[in-house]
Formats: C-alpha cells, sequence, structure tokens
C-alpha cells in the first residue's frame, strides 16, 4: 500500500516534488507493464530521500516522471510549484535546465574539457554567462580545487564523480536527482560522495532525489522509501543501514535475491 506523507520535522518546509497518484503504463495488451501504480510522494526543500527496491520495481520510471523526463500515464506530478501535465516540451526543457540537476554513475563528463569547464557547460548551454566564483566554490566544496584545470581523463573515477557533484551543485537547481550515483565507486570514495550528497541538502537546500541498491548509501539519506511492483510498499525515516537491508530482504520476492 501506498505510505502517506507526514509533515516535515522542524516547522513546514516548501515541497519541492509532488507526485500525485501517478501511474506509468507501458505497452498494450499482454504485453503491458504497470511500471508506477498509484504512487503519491512529497519531497520537501533541502531532504534527501533514497529510492530503493528490487530491480524492475520502478526506482527509474519514478526518478524520470518526477524529473519531467518522462510523462505519468495518470496522476500528476508538481516540479518546484509548477504542475509538469500540459507543459510543452520546451516549456519542460526550460524547468529542468533551471530548477533541476543529476548525477549519474557514468559521470557524463566531456573529456576535452577541464573541471571548470565540465562544471561550468550547464551555464553555458542554457545561454548563460558562466558564474566562474560559483563554480570555483562547487570544486572547492568537493576538494578538487587542485585539480581544476585537468581534463577527466587524469582523474580516478571517484574524482570524476565528484566533478559531475560539482556541476550539479554549481548549477543552484532546487532539485537534485542522483541515480545509482556511487554504483561504480569503492567504499571510501563512496562513503566521500554521500557525504558531500548529504551535505548539499543540508547547507544548501537542495531536494535530492537518489535510487540505490545500497542500503549504507540509503543510510545517509533522511528517508528510504521502498518500491514494490510500482508502489510504495514501506518508508524508513532516518534509516540506518541494517534497518533498510531488513527491509529488503523482507520486501523482495523470493524468486529474487536482493542486490
Amino acid at each position: 500500500m501506498n505510505v502517506t506523507e507526514r509533515p516535515p520535522r522542524g516547522g513546514p518546509r516548501r515541497v519541492t516534488v509532488v507526485l500525485d497518484a501517478v501511474t506509468k503504463v507501458y505497452g498494450r495488451g499482454e504485453g503491458q507493464v504497470r511500471a508506477l501504480d498509484q504512487v503519491s510522494l512529497g519531497l520537501p526543500e533541502g531532504s534527501f530521500t533514497a529510492v530503493m527496491g528490487p530491480s524492475g520495481s520502478g526506482k527509474s520510471t519514478l526518478m524520470h516522471c518526477a524529473a519531467g523526463l518522462d510523462a505519468p500515464t495518470s496522476g500528476q506530478v508538481t516540479l518546484v510549484g509548477r504542475p509538469l501535465a500540459g507543459l510543452s516540451e520546451d516549456a519542460l526543457t526550460e524547468l529542468r535546465r533551471d530548477q533541476v540537476a543529476f548525477v549519474f554513475q557514468s559521470y557524463n563528463l566531456v573529456p576535452t574539457l577541464t573541471v571548470t569547464q565540465n562544471v561550468a557547460l550547464p551555464m553555458i548551454l542554457s545561454g548563460r554567462a558562466p558564474d566562474l566564483r560559483r563554480v570555483e566554490q562547487a570544486i572547492a566544496r568537493v576538494g578538487l580545487a587542485e585539480r581544476a584545470a585537468h581534463h577527466p581523463g587524469q582523474l580516478s573515477g571517484g574524482q570524476q564523480q565528484r566533478v559531475a557533484l560539482a556541476r550539479a551543485i554549481a548549477t543552484g537547481a532546487a532539485v537534485l536527482f542522483a541515480d545509482e550515483p556511487t554504483g561504480a565507486l569503492d567504499t571510501v570514495t563512496a562513503a566521500h560522495i554521500l557525504g558531500l550528497l548529504r551535505a548539499a541538502a543540508r547547507d544548501t537546500g537542495q531536494t535530492i532525489m537518489m535510487t540505490t541498491h545500497d542500503p549504507v548509501a540509503a543510510s545517509y539519506a533522511d528517508q528510504a522509501v521502498f518500491l514494490v511492483d510500482g508502489r510504495i510498499a514501506d518508508r524508513i525515516e532516518h534509516p540506518t543501514a541494517e534497518a533498510v537491508a531488513g527491509r529488503l530482504t523482507r520486501l523482495a520476492p523470493p524468486r529474487l535475491a536482493v542486490r
């Protein structure tokens, strides 16, 4: 069953991402797949939410609908106060450009650009003059000030992911979507990236939604939301790795091994 939202602690905050009875269906007839089924979820400003569940549970579809990358079959998505239904593709692109940042497992850096240029790239692509002070601050925040003139090929995987995170922070976006951001990293580097995400939510007020299979990664979040067969099956506030692992084991279908 779906889990209803509770007011955040510490007084009211703007709810930056709202999904209201969102359903997403792919295909028709016997090949139809219901990736999301009546999902309702609200993410307050400055919150950090981990979305978890077995493979095929709907995690990526939930993120894509929340970010305006995919349109729900039914239900409503509101992003930073704007309902997405009915917006043109140009309006959606503008909204994502101004209010949304992404961090993926694959880093998505341009190999011919320096760290500084990669971090400034979203500003340039949006037609704005890069705010170099903000770019430098974001690079320093992730501990790469001394590597600002380097190219991605001169950096480790963890350093490249920190560049991707600096790029997301520098945009000043209200919402940061992170899709398995530590999946390709070693344990120490992953912990550093997760700490930076935690700090971004706390210090800059960014609302963060992260998909992950890792209970340790989820323990950095304010809440862990569990999807099973496209529905919100459970939620843990202030999750610990042990509590998340136990919940995943209980929720996973017997035929599937939790990764």
